[in-house]
């Protein structure tokens, strides 16, 4: 196993952006994050590699401007592998890419079962790879050597992988459809933080009344805000289970609190007195929050039936007719088309119904090019029969 360094300094930096300069073709971009461990999304390792420069890992925490590697890494292809996951934490170190190359996404678009890299690479290139790291904390110092060649093989085999694929795109006449894909991937806008976030809490169901949320509400940002401070996952100072046990047993002292065994963590006992203080705001608040459903004006399909009958026959109309282009194209059915954006023309469809203004509306979700020219007239189709058949049986679609 060749020794792996990892760069940390400014001088090792600038000598790898050269080394990387003087390579060719396309460029393997990773990212590890230490999600699980850290509050933050940041990554703590970013590997390269290039044909005719080798591999190299970047400690983003010790380095910090990434601009010159930005310049020379800017105008070339960059491969990565599901590179949603990754653009976020690459570019809040400065590295952002024009055009790409992603090998999980190519995989879904050419109809593979498993898009893993580990089985992608292993189905293409013959080469098992295994995957112990990687849900390892990648925030710590020094990295073992292992985890170091793990991570190197992420991108050694990236570009051969690509080349294969992009093959097979090829043969399949999808390589517009992979483009269109690519470019909308690096052309998603980063997603609106949520409102009311707490709501999330897992077993939050289980809380009853506007005092139980209440309560829900002060413990959650308790524990958000100190794990922000402290740069830990929330749930490892207190799991979910925690704050949702507290709510429902609603203890009457701190003594109680820390009695209670299902209220556990690394810092439910540390840090009594925090939570106990989050748990007396919420009981003492003159206006607290109403319990809520899902906060959206269409409702889950199971209920359409019921609250929008016409929906619900344009919905079991139209799902197996795209169903059925999906399998044609063999691909995935939500890489055809986002199954939100069919429940919304189903909920609320254009008028008058036709395939322009179906287009019209997918242009406006944000559908790609290519998915509306297989899905528009289809999709209106089924919804003219839908409406000709008021009385359609199809399954339930949800």
């Amino acid at each position: 196993m060749t020794e792996r360094t990892v760069i940390d300094t400014r001088e090792s930096y600038l000598s790898a952006v050269d080394a990387i300069a003087a390579g060719n073709g396309p460029i393997a971009v990773d990212a590890e994050r230490a999600s699980g461990f850290r509050y933050s999304q940041r990554a703590y390792l970013i590997q390269v590699f290039r044909r005719g420069s080798g591999v190299f890992l970047f400690d983003p925490p010790a380095i910090g401007d990434f601009g010159e590697l930005q310049a020379v890494m800017r105008p070339e292809e960059w491969v990565l592998h599901a590179a949603s996951q990754d653009l976020a934490c690459l570019r809040e170190v400065g590295l952002d890419p024009e055009r790409i190359f992603d090998t999980e996404l190519a995989a879904r678009l050419l109809g593979m079962p498993r898009v893993g890299l580990a089985t992608v690479v292993e189905e293409k290139l013959g080469v098992v790879l295994r995957k112990e790291h990687s849900a390892a904390d990648w925030s710590t110092r020094p990295l073992p050597e292992s985890w170091l060649e793990y991570a190197a093989l992420d991108v050694e085999l990236l570009v051969d992988v690509r080349d294969a694929l992009e093959a097979d795109l090829v043969t399949a006449g999808k390589t517009d459809i992979a483009r269109q894909e690519f470019e909308a991937t690096i052309a998603r806008p980063e997603r609106a933080a949520r409102v009311d976030p707490w709501r999330r809490l897992s077993g939050i169901h289980a809380v009853r009344g506007g005092r139980g949320l209440a309560v829900a509400r002060e413990l959650w940002e308790t524990r958000d805000a100190l794990a922000r401070e402290l740069d830990v996952a929330p749930g490892r100072l207190i799991p979910d289970a925690s704050i949702v046990a507290a709510v429902r047993s609603q203890p009457t002292s701190m003594r109680a609190l820390a009695a209670q065994k299902d209220f556990s963590g690394r810092a439910s006992r540390s840090e009594l007195e925090r939570w106990w203080a989050a748990i007396e705001r919420g009981r003492t608040l003159v206006d607290p929050p109403v319990p809520r459903g899902t906060g959206e004006t269409m409702p889950p399909p199971r209920a359409w039936a019921e609250r929008n009958p016409e929906a619900d026959a344009r919905l079991k109309s139209a799902r197996p007719a795209v169903v059925a282009i999906a399998e044609e194209l063999d691909l995935p059915v939500e890489n055809l088309l986002a199954p939100d954006f069919l429940r919304r023309l189903a909920w609320t469809p254009p008028d008058p119904v036709t395939a322009e203004t179906i287009a019209e509306v997918l242009v406006q979700l944000g559908a790609r090019p290519w998915q509306i020219e297989a899905t528009a007239q289809t999709i209106a189709d089924a919804f003219v029969e839908a409406h000709q058949s008021p009385d359609d049986t199809h399954s339930d679609p949800s």
